[in-house]
């Protein structure tokens, strides 16, 4: 049975303040509501109510076992939700937080198993969004919030996405200003320890907090295999994101590897009815195949901003196969080849000749 979905304008924290107040008082009440952040749409539920956390499977149809991010509204929240503070942790978030990174560590009693997906370990965030901080707030309690769309589809980063994917599902839908990254924060596992007692930090989802930021304040940084490959069969995913087939359209995606000019004679030669090109603007004009571009070749983050918006575009417009032209694999490049490799399911063809 669908329930009611509360439409709430929260575009101002002063002009907007009541609907602000509302949706904290259903969130501290065991509702759920999506809300902005600076990343994507986050569907938020109180992160210490297992009753809440299930809600949110349950609207998203998320695999249990998948676990759901903490966001708080100040570094003095943190403390409480995990065993121990280290340096290196606390060094990261003086860099950036509030921002677009999520640090995960040793979970406290306080975290629900249903939070954490099973695992002894929660992940953390502050997000940089006024209104996401000024929800917080208002609710009084941490909030778990993964994506506000349903289970493996594209993120939303402008409201109407969360109400095409969640109406009748969820309490509330937070009418706020499209977000201003476009991919989901950084992950970023701080839990191993070498054997002199030493954090070694894994990189388990790129975002636009780069690997070379990371390294900048922690010294070598390890990427987890699980960000630019497929995790093996039954293996426990660490991270969100982390699954095979994530972020994906209806339309079958495949990333293509290579040139302009090769990129451009696969489409000629390969081509087929139903197919749309997602491509940089250097690629234009492109002959026989329709085509979207999702920025300049270089501009890893205008990329990011524009990726999820255009796959729930091509969806719209009944594409039968995407195929991208891959982006480069470094700065915000890895987060923007991290979402579409997922939501390519790993095909990516390599162009030669």
């Amino acid at each position: 049975m669908e329930k009611e979905t509360r439409l709430l304008r929260a575009y101002d924290l002063q002009e907007d303040a009541e609907n602000i107040a509302l949706a904290g008082k259903i969130l501290r009440e065991g509702g759920i509501a999506a809300i902005p952040t600076e990343t994507v749409y986050g569907l938020a539920g109180n992160a210490l109510d297992p009753a809440a956390t299930r809600k949110i499977y349950a609207a998203k149809g998320r695999p249990s076992d998948n676990p759901l991010i903490v966001h708080i509204q100040a570094v003095g929240e943190w403390a409480p939700l995990v065993r121990e503070l280290p340096e290196e942790a606390l060094a990261l978030a003086k860099e950036y937080w509030p921002g677009p990174l999520t640090i995960i560590l040793g979970k406290s009693p306080l975290v629900p198993e249903s939070t954490s997906g099973g695992l002894p370990t929660v992940a953390v965030r502050m997000p940089e969004n006024p209104i996401a901080r000024a929800v917080i707030r208002a609710a009084g309690v941490p909030l778990a919030a993964p994506s506000a769309n349903r289970s493996g589809s594209p993120s939303p980063t402008t409201w109407q996405h969360c109400a095409d994917d969640l109406m009748g599902r969820v309490d509330a839908i937070l009418q706020s200003a499209d977000c201003r990254v476009g991919v989901e924060s950084t992950v970023l596992s701080l839990c191993q320890r070498d054997k002199d007692g030493r954090i070694l930090p894994r990189l388990l989802r790129p975002g636009a907090v780069t690997l070379e930021q990371l390294r900048a304040v922690l010294g070598e940084v390890a990427v987890d295999r699980g960000v630019l490959e497929q995790i093996e069969a039954g293996e426990k995913a660490l991270s969100p994101g982390m699954k095979y087939k994530h972020y994906a359209p209806a339309a079958e995606v495949t990333l293509l590897e290579g040139d302009t000019r090769q990129y451009r004679a696969y489409l000629r030669e390969r081509g087929r009815p139903g197919d749309w090109a997602m491509c940089f603007e250097e690629d234009l004009p492109l002959e026989g195949i329709p085509a979207r571009s999702y920025g300049g070749r270089e501009d890893h983050a205008g990329q990011a901003r524009q990726i999820f918006q255009l796959l729930r575009e091509l969806d719209r417009l009944e594409a039968k196969r995407i195929l991208v032209h891959c982006p480069q694999k470094d700065g915000v490049g890895l987060a923007v080849y991290n979402r579409l490799v997922r939501a390519a399911a790993f095909r990516v063809v390599e162009l030669e000749g």
